[in-house]
């Protein structure tokens, strides 16, 4: 138990200030609440305060039958649609022992990391933003709108694709797309380097970064911390390598698992710098990959009610946050008896009640921005 001494007027200077960040502050990623405790300009407790945008997406699934969790599962990380989905339809696939078609598995693989791409630019563009660079946010939705073309003509969506289905993807893809995905993806990397010379190569920069909000390997086990902000304290541990699903045991010689073992905010931000990189070259090779494949169906044909067998499984996806899990149980029927998400933003913005107590307040944003979450995926 700590004991916080709160006074008003002149006994205030020896006293401790409570201080409220949000639930609705421009420091923020969404509607987060943070509870601070303040000596001075030092902050000795913080408690992250959740719940604002709760929307009970867990109840809802029960509600649902299996084709329309698809729609539900893609909401609560907006910056992860494709790979929210991902998660489910694998799940269900589980329970009904179905094999996916060969060229779905290698499209959902494709996909799958440009939407990692999609989700990492929003944060190498935002996150120097909030440390008072505002240039790279502009290149990052430069960047961002290539690939948002292709995935929009393939799914007529920008943000909530439902691309995905239960035994593979909604449609084959339009005349052309390959070539029109592949000049897309050459343009991005061909301009990646812009992070490297005007984020990382700022002394500014580097200056609020390096050294300030430093992770530890133990802390980031302890709180069940994954993704690009785990591998940033030294855990090595990405689910594509050690644990593969799609296409990914084929792509182990272009998969690269980037770790560092500072675990500030700027091993962070590398982290997911590299990690952009990587999965550029991944997509690169998937659709090499797809270029070589026969025609063939991208779903299979379900029948007109969908039933899972009794039963329960496990199925949990390499996020662009993170691990991102889904535990189905099924009683026979037509809707989810019960699924339970979990989501990387929920453990991994655990860790500020470690990472904020004893830091400054100025250096707050700093390392706040750095955890790269969703309030949606924290929330559900």
């Amino acid at each position: 138990m700590t004991e916080t001494t709160i006074g008003i007027g002149g006994a205030a200077e020896s006293t401790d200030m409570v201080l409220n960040i949000g639930p609705q502050h421009p420091s923020t990623h969404g509607v987060l609440r943070l509870r601070i405790v303040l000596d001075g300009e030092r902050i000795e407790q913080a408690e992250p305060v959740i719940g604002y945008m709760h929307r009970g997406a867990e109840k809802l699934f029960e509600a649902r039958d299996y084709r329309q969790i698809v729609m539900l599962a893609n909401r609560h990380d907006w910056l992860s649609a494709f790979s929210n989905e991902l998660g489910v339809v694998m799940a269900v696939e589980r329970m009904l022992g179905m094999e996916v078609p060969e060229r779905a598995v290698w499209l959902r693989t494709l996909l799958a990391e440009l939407n990692r791409v999609l989700n990492h630019l929003m944060f190498l563009g935002s996150y120097p933003l909030e440390l008072g660079g505002i240039t790279p946010i502009f290149h990052a939705f430069r960047e961002r709108e290539d690939l948002q073309h292709v995935m929009e003509e393939i799914s007529g969506g920008r943000m909530h694709y439902m691309f995905n289905r239960v035994g593979g993807l909604k449609e084959d893809l339009p005349a052309g797309w390959t070539g029109r995905a592949r000049n897309a993806i050459a343009e991005v990397r061909s301009r990646m380097d812009v992070y490297d010379r005007l984020v990382l190569g700022n002394e500014i920069f580097r200056g609020r970064t390096r050294g300030v909000g430093v992770l530890t390997e133990r802390t980031a086990h302890g709180y069940g911390v994954s993704g690009p902000i785990a591998r940033a304290s030294g855990v090595d541990f990405d689910l594509r390598r050690d644990e593969p699903y799609l296409a990914y045991g084929e792509l182990q010689e272009t998969l690269k698992v980037v770790t560092r073992t500072e675990g500030d905010c700027l091993a962070r931000f590398e982290c997911l710098l590299w990690q952009t990189h990587n999965s550029l070259e991944l997509a690169d090779a998937c659709l090499d990959r797809l270029a070589e494949l026969p025609p063939g169906p991208v779903n299979q044909r379900l029948p007109k009610v969908l039933k899972a067998p009794e039963g329960h499984t496990y199925a949990w996806t390499e996020n662009p946050l993170g691990i991102n899990g889904y535990y189905l149980v099924s009683k026979g029927e037509k809707t989810p008896y019960r699924l339970k998400l979990r989501s990387a933003s929920y453990n991994n913005i655990q860790a500020l009640t470690e990472l904020l107590p004893g830091t400054l307040v100025a250096d707050m944003v700093a390392i706040l921005g750095s955890m790269f979450f969703v309030v949606g995926d924290i929330d559900k």
